[in-house]
């Protein structure tokens, strides 16, 4: 077996933690592989633009950028932390489970772009995260906020990730399909969704506890910075 062409991995991991433009590095360990693997430029060359032409509906994506960055420019960031604030029952533990147990729902249907980093987490999850960790721990440090919106960022992508393998019509379902068919072990999507059922609640009950975890790291700090009372 041919092992050169998972060189490209490599190229893949080392351009992301030297934070390389996305888009050379994947190309390039694209490239990398299929040359490794014995193809000729321009069969290769083919199949990137077969690939991109089949793939052409996520383009439309970019479109809800402008749209966001239009929301954040009036304030939409602000808002969001400020509504956060006039929410006293509103935890941090509360507001990242509840988000967490609304998009894996979502995903089970199928429906995966109703939110997503650019569209929610960034604009509204993250400041409204921010605003509650701030409830909390009032002095919230640079790094404290990194840490609120990766976890916000991370809720999303569980949810979605381990939700979106429950819909059994999911391109990721049929692709499961496929491979084991072609390894002679024949699965109908349906029993594939219900195998994947416990994973994602799993993935809900990990990620909880983890959130709850972190909220009460923020508490205790909170607790040790506050001046003890004289007797």
């Amino acid at each position: 077996m041919n092992y050169w062409p998972l060189l490209g991995v490599a190229v893949i991991v080392i351009g992301f933690v030297l934070r390389f433009n996305a888009v050379l590095v994947v190309v390039g360990a694209a490239l990398l592989s299929g040359l490794l693997a014995g193809l000729h430029l321009g069969d290769l060359l083919a199949l990137l633009g077969k690939s991109f032409v089949s793939a052409r509906m996520l383009l439309l994506f970019v479109l809800t950028l402008p749209a966001i960055g239009l929301l954040e420019h009036a304030g939409l960031r602000e808002h969001a932390q400020q509504w956060m604030g006039r929410l006293r029952g509103m935890t941090l533990a509360r507001l990242l489970i509840g988000y967490l147990l609304v998009r894996e729902l979502l995903a089970m249907v199928g429906l995966t772009g109703v939110a997503g980093h650019p569209q929610t987490v960034r604009p509204l999850l993250a400041p409204m995260g921010e605003a509650a960790a701030e409830k909390i721990l009032p002095e919230l440090t640079e790094h404290d906020r990194e840490e609120v919106r990766a976890v916000a960022a991370a809720t999303d992508n569980i949810g979605r990730f381990f939700g979106e393998d429950v819909f059994i019509a999911l391109g990721a379902v049929l692709l499961i399909q496929g491979f084991y068919a072609q390894h002679g072990i024949d699965l109908t999507p349906l029993s594939i969704a219900l195998w994947a059922l416990p994973t994602a609640i799993a993935a809900f009950v990990i990620q909880s506890v983890r959130i709850w975890l972190f909220q009460r790291r923020l508490q205790r700090r909170a607790q040790s910075s506050q001046p003890v009372r004289e007797a």
